[in-house]
């Protein structure tokens, strides 16, 4: 107890108590700049945000990221992996240069991008070397989700590919020997061996990178400010201007709660599939046996 102590002090205080007040303050008017007039409104607060027209925007730009961003960079980090695992030379190298964005702070690299994808930069520069027209990228209402969700999915891919080489490299080399044996194609090999041992991986990945989708903020704030029209306003950032701008905390609160619902139905997802994935593997092994 006098190990556990202290971290069971700051748990209370940093994370369970704010989770319990959120719950609470979910049910209330709680306006932080006179806490004197806080009333209990019920479920007033939830029919609210689901009547708000920003609400319900940020809600389907966040979905519109997710849907671009999960098959993007979960796609990219198993095709990475691949080519670093086949490769003989500067695995090392290629390894560290992939993953140093992942290391990098989100705000920075907004920073950066900024000027990728500005009229002058270089992004608009190659396009005009090959004849085409300038974009507006982030300027644009249509273009801005897209790009910011391309540079998400470049500044984290090299994380889950961290991950994937993992799981590749831990595959039992004897089953490649006996599909080799068997004359099987290497589309045979990806399809027949390599997917089915990395089905664990593939479910965390993508369910983390799903999650992570969902907590974005700092990449609009940063680069767009939640516009064009709010074309890259997000929930967190929704959550981050009702509560610390707007002041109201009762209904930043109601949002949160709505948040974390999501998140804990994508939590019980990844459970439910991998249950599955291990009855599967218990059930083979009672028949064998």
């Amino acid at each position: 107890m006098a190990f556990f102590g202290p971290a069971l002090v700051l748990l209370t205080i940093f994370l369970f108590l704010p989770m319990i007040l959120t719950l609470v303050f979910s049910f209330t008017d709680f306006f932080a700049l006179d806490p004197s007039l806080t009333h209990f409104v019920g479920l007033e607060n939830y029919f609210r945000i689901f009547r708000d027209e920003d609400f319900s925007k940020a809600f389907f730009n966040t979905v519109r990221f997710v849907i671009i961003i999960v098959p993007l960079q979960g796609l990219g980090a198993l095709g990475l992996a691949l080519l670093i695992n086949k490769m003989t030379h500067c695995k090392k190298y290629f390894k560290v240069a992939f993953f140093i964005p992942v290391v990098m702070s989100l705000a920075v690299v907004s920073t950066l991008w900024m000027q990728i994808y500005s009229p002058e930069g270089i992004l608009n520069a190659i396009l005009g070397f090959f004849g085409m027209t300038a974009q507006p990228f982030i300027k644009s209402a249509k273009q801005a989700l897209p790009s910011i969700a391309i540079m998400s999915a470049w500044q984290g891919v090299g994380y889950q590919m961290i991950i994937f080489l993992g799981g590749i490299q831990a595959i039992n080399p004897a089953l490649y020997e006996a599909a080799e044996m068997d004359h099987a194609t290497p589309w045979q090999k990806f399809k027949d061996i390599t997917l089915p041992e990395l089905k664990p991986l593939c479910v965390f990945v993508l369910i983390t990178i799903t999650i992570g989708a969902f907590r974005m903020i700092v990449q609009p704030m940063v680069m767009t400010g939640g516009g064009p029209s709010h074309s890259t306003y997000t929930m967190v950032y929704d959550i981050y201007e009702t509560g610390t701008v707007n002041w109201e905390i009762g209904l930043a609160s109601t949002m949160a709660i709505v948040f974390a619902f999501f998140v804990m139905i994508l939590t019980v997802i990844q459970t439910i599939v991998t249950r599955d994935k291990e009855g599967k593997h218990a059930n083979k092994k009672t028949k064998k046996n």
